[in-house]
Formats: structure tokens, sequence, C-alpha cells
């Protein structure tokens, strides 16, 4: 009988933790890589391990050793690129690196790529942790979160730059607000407004500011810039116990050439590709993981998974999909490689992203993955096995710029450029979109929200709360960046907190009003979310006012009650005795309208009947004064 092999090593990493780890299947590789607090021979220490399949030698250098690497070598475990080490009596909270030594002879002192923690900016070193004594206390909000039909549900996202929403009146870490401070404020105004998410930018560490967390070296640790992993646990429990979802950008694409990140890891391509022409940005001077290798593909999937079931994250917003699905993106020819059948498209990315959206899926948690794809990719959220991507969401840069595009418009211009704001009604089922004004759309010279619209000073507030209401009745999810709820004024600039002061002034605190009215509204009628991907969730009344620029239009519930009827006016001019076309006889009556917001309970809203009377193309109509610039929304 042959004898049993034994296990090489301490045992903490398995032989099938190595065989999925190495085929890519290995969905809980953080729990094995990093540093991890165990009993190993009746001692209690800190394991280390570490993936650097070039190395010639790896060692552990931090506190608890002087940083000398030489007193704490690591082994390398067979055919796995895996090196391992236990060292008895380090605890939680010291700091260390992994010295790797090239086959140049060169050392390299890395941060470890599954940190749970890592120090504050500009100091590189990563920090021990132990996540296992956290209470949560979100269990109801879990289960309800299993149970959700999020295309059938109300999504109205909130998107923070939590470093300069607000700041604290203190020199320490630059002012910003901890995330436990940040968790109480900003649930408050979130519930206030009747948001349904909180979407943050740039949670994983990352060493500069100015990437807004766009160029990450620790992928498995929320920024030190607000606290520790614990209190950013806190932050996400505290949001789902006072009802809010909390998604987090996510950024798979490229990662910083810092000497201390995964750049040249061990002193070769490691979590790059080799090519530097699949393997470099140009545009943006970083590095794009290599895909084809399930090392790599393992370590974004596991992250992926990570942020979901140990930080009960609600969603990943994918950030730059584009980059990854082309293989020319930013790149002129002669600077990329074409694929295997001599396309464009990156085949392993593809892959990736199936594979992603499939074991997010399989886990059955809820969670959403959100693409921000910039093209018209086909089928981003179409199912992996019809040869879709498998995402949940797409942002809808399209709709995008095509609204920021007529908004901009003098309103005597827009009769000329009627179709940019019907166009995007011809496609809104070939995806599950999420309409989006993002951060992107407030920086760069692009001017703030309510600095993009004509006008004097008040003609901008007026064409910024119809153009809100525009985007609440055309189907899709919503998501609004911080400040564009109350007139920002000023670009946003990561290195300032918001202008608060303006919510609190005329102007800005009608519309602030106004921006929770139509939130709330959009909670209350399932109309306006039930059906967002289907045709017979809207139906245009007219498309085709150029002249007045003036679009009315139907939304739908499953049970065609409550149905809602939008008129909106994008002119300064006045109609007293505007008359709407409408599919019946009966009432409606008027819910919302630009000038007194949403009628709430015990107050009489105006109603209208209906008569038998042709217009617009139905058997029925109505009349009503309809302001300059005006809004309204009927039930019906």
């Amino acid at each position: 009988m042959a004898e049993k092999k034994k296990e090489i090593g301490t045992g903490f990493i398995t032989e099938v933790d190595r065989y999925l780890y190495n085929n890519g299947k290995h969905y809980e590789i953080y729990e094995k890589l990093g540093a991890h607090p165990k009993t190993y021979k009746g001692k209690d220490g800190m394991y280390f391990a570490v993936w650097a399949p070039h190395a010639e030698q790896v060692g552990v250098a931090g506190d608890f050793n002087g940083w000398n690497p030489d007193t704490t070598p690591m082994d390398l475990l067979a055919d796995s690129g895996i090196w391992e080490a236990f060292v008895p009596g380090v605890g939680a909270g010291e700091l260390y690196k992994f010295a790797i030594t090239t086959k140049s002879g060169k050392i390299l002192f890395k941060a470890d790529p599954y940190a749970a923690q890592g120090e504050y900016r500009p100091q590189t070193a990563s920090i021990t942790a132990d996540l296992s004594g956290f209470k949560w206390r979100d269990s109801t909000w879990l289960e309800k979160r299993k149970a959700n039909a999020l295309l059938e549900g109300p999504v109205s996202i909130y998107e923070v730059h939590l470093g300069s929403w607000k700041k604290k009146n203190r020199e320490e870490k630059d002012g910003f607000y901890t995330y436990v401070e940040a968790a109480h404020e900003l649930a408050d105004y979130i519930s206030e407004m009747g948001y349904t998410h909180v979407e943050l930018m740039g949670i994983a560490e990352h060493p500069y500011d100015g990437s807004w967390g766009y160029q990450v070296t620790g992928y498995f640790a929320p920024t030190s810039r607000y606290g520790t992993p614990e209190e950013f646990m806190y932050f996400v429990d505290y949001m789902h116990r006072k009802g809010i979802g909390v998604i987090l950008d996510w950024v798979p694409a490229h990662f910083p050439r810092d000497a201390h990140g995964l750049a040249d890891f061990d002193g070769e391509p490691c979590y790059e590709y080799a090519d530097p022409r699949k393997g470099e940005h140009p545009d943006w001077g970083t590095k794009v993981f290599d895909y084809s290798k399930f090392e790599v593909s393992n370590f974004l999937i596991a992250n992926a998974l990570y942020w979901v079931e140990k930080f009960h994250v609600d969603g990943l917003r994918v950030d730059a999909v584009a980059s990854m699905l082309y293989l020319d993106y930013g790149r002129n020819n002669g600077q990329w490689v074409p694929n295997s059948r001599g396309g464009n498209e990156n085949l392993e990315a593809i892959e990736f992203f199936k594979h992603l959206n499939s074991v997010m899926t399989e886990r059955g948690n809820g969670a959403m993955v959100i693409a921000e794809e910039s093209t018209a990719w086909p089928k981003v959220t179409g199912e992996p096995k019809e040869e879709g991507l498998g995402f949940t969401f797409k942002w809808n840069m399209g709709w995008m710029h095509d609204f920021l595009e007529y908004m901009k418009l003098d309103p005597y211009f827009r009769k000329f450029n009627h179709n940019k704001m019907t166009f995007g009604l011809s496609y809104f089922t070939s995806e599950k979109y999420i309409l989006v004004l993002s951060h992107d759309e407030v920086v760069h010279l692009k001017c703030s929200m309510i600095n993009k619209m004509p006008g004097l000073l008040e003609d901008k507030f007026s064409n910024l709360k119809l153009g809100y209401t525009f985007m609440l009745g055309h189907p899709g999810k919503k998501l609004l960046f911080m400040g564009q709820d109350f007139g920002q004024f000023h670009e946003w600039d990561e290195k300032t907190a918001l202008d608060w002061y303006l919510a609190d002034e005329p102007l800005g605190k009608d519309l602030k009003e106004y921006v929770s009215d139509l939130l709330h509204l959009y909670k209350k009628y399932p109309a306006l979310y039930e059906k967002d991907y289907d045709w017979n969730g809207f139906s245009w009344v007219n498309a085709n006012d150029s002249e007045h620029s003036i679009f009315s239009f139907i939304r739908y519930g499953k049970d065609r009650k409550n149905n809602l009827l939008f008129v909106l006016n994008f002119t300064p001019v006045a109609y007293p005795d505007y008359r709407v076309g409408v599919p019946k006889r009966g009432g409606f009556t008027l819910v919302l309208s630009e000038s007194h917001g949403l009628y709430k309970r015990g107050e009489k809203a105006p109603s209208f009947r209906s008569a038998l009377k042709e217009w617009d193309g139905q058997e029925y109509s109505f009349a009503y004064s309809l302001p300059a610039y005006g809004a309204a929304v009927f039930r019906f």
C-alpha cells in the first residue's frame, strides 16, 4: 500500500488550496495568503504567505525583527510560487513588508498584496490585522438583500468621495472624517434625501489622493485615511441598520507603478502582462493585470468576494471596463497586440468578467456588479451562457452625454436638438442601465452641474430641477454625485469639502428639497422602477414637440395602477392652457410640480379630468397651465 503523501510546510496552505489557487478557483484565498493570526506548535503568532513565483528568496521584515528579513526567511511551497512563514509572538497592529530577492540579487520591499490594513500615506508598510472580532448586526438587511429583486426595485445612488464630502476642523489626517463619523452624518443625509444607496469612491488603499482611489496598492485594505478595517465594517453595518445599501468603486483594470505595490512584484512582471503593449496603459502610466494568469484572476475575483462577504458591501461598480475589453484602448497603431483571432478584443478579460459575474451570481448573496462601460459593447448585462458579460447593471454613458449636451444649450436652440433627449428612449431595454451624473462630469473644466445650465442664476436652478425631473421619469436606476443635489457651484476638488452653506441659501435649499421630493416620489411609485427594462413600462405621449421643446410620456407599473404622466417644458415660455393627450377618461392628480414640489399627505393636490378630445394621437386629453420651465407629474 502506497504511503500517504505528507503535507509540506506548516500545513496552513494545503495541497488543495494550492491546486485551487493555481487554477484560479480559490475564492477565499484571502484567508490563506497575507497575514493571519494562527497558533502553530502550541505558540500564538502570525502566519505570512505570499505569491512570488519568480523570487530567489523571500523574507518577512517588520518592527518585530528590526526590519531584518534574514531573521525571518520564508519557505517555498512546491509547485505553487507561494512562500510562507510562521512568526511566533506577533499580534495585530505590527508593521511589515515582504523582502523579495529577485533573480538579479536585488531586494525589493513590497507591501502585502493581501494585507487587510495599510499605513497612512505617505508611509507604505502593511499592518497585521485580525478581522474576526467584529460583531455584525445587519442580518435582517442581508436576508432582505438576498431576496430583493434589484431589477424591479428602486435604486437611487448617492456617489460620495469621503475625503471631500465634509471636513472636520482639525489638522489630523487633513481633517478627514473617520468611517464612524461619516457613517452617522451620511446616513442621516441619505435618509433625509431619500436615496437608497451610497457609492463610495476609492476605499481600497491607494498612495496618491489625486488618483481618487483609482490607482490601488492595497486591494484588501480599506484606506487608513478614514480609520481601521473594523471601523469600515462599522460604517457598512450602520448603513445597513439605517436601510441604506453600500456600493464600492472597484478597480480591476490597472494598478500604479509605486515601488511598494504590485508592479514587477518579484522582480519581473507578475500581476501584469509581460508585453508592455498589453501590460501598460499609456494614457494613465499604469500597469494592466494579466487576466490570462489564473493566480491573477483569482486575486481579483477573491477580492471582489472579499468586499461583499467579509465587509458585507452590497455591490461593486467596476471602473474603466472598456479599457479592459479593448486591446487598443488608448493605444495607437503599433502600440497594441491583436488577439489570437486578429481582433482588438481582450479575450482573457472577457472570460474574467464572465467568471467573476457567474461566481457572484452563484453565491446568491444579492450583491450587484455594475459596469462603467463607455462604448456600445453588446450584452454587458447579458447572461454569460448567452455570450453576455453577466453584469447586474451598466452605467448609461450615452444617455448622460446626450442629456448634458441638451441641458447646456440656450433654450432657443433646444428645438434643433430634440432628439438628444428622445434617443435614449429608443434603446433603454438593450441593457440594464443606471442613469448617471457622476463625479467625472464635474471635474477637469467641465463645470459643476449648476454651471452647465444656461441663463441667469434663477434660470440655472429652474433648468436643473427640470433636468432632474426628466432623469427621474426616464427608465433606469439613478445616480447623482454629491453636491449636485443642492447646486454646488465650484467644480469638485478632492482636496476641499463641498460648500455646504449653499444648501441653506434660498436657491440651493429649494433645489435640495426638490431633489428630495423627486427621490421620495421615486420610492413611492413602483411605476418608476418596476419595469425599467420593459417596453411596457414606458410610453410616449408626444416625443415630437420639438418646436416647443416639450416632452410628455407615461410610466407604467406592473399592475397598471398609479401610473405617472410627465409633462416637461424645456423653455422659458409659459403655456396657460397646454393640452396633453392621455389614453383614458378619468381623473389625473398632480403629484409634483416644479414650483410646489411633492404634494404630501394632507395637502390638497389639483386634479384634472380628461375629456373625449383627441390630442397627441390619444383619444382623450385635458388642459393644464404649464409654466416656463414647467414640470408636472400626474397620477392616474
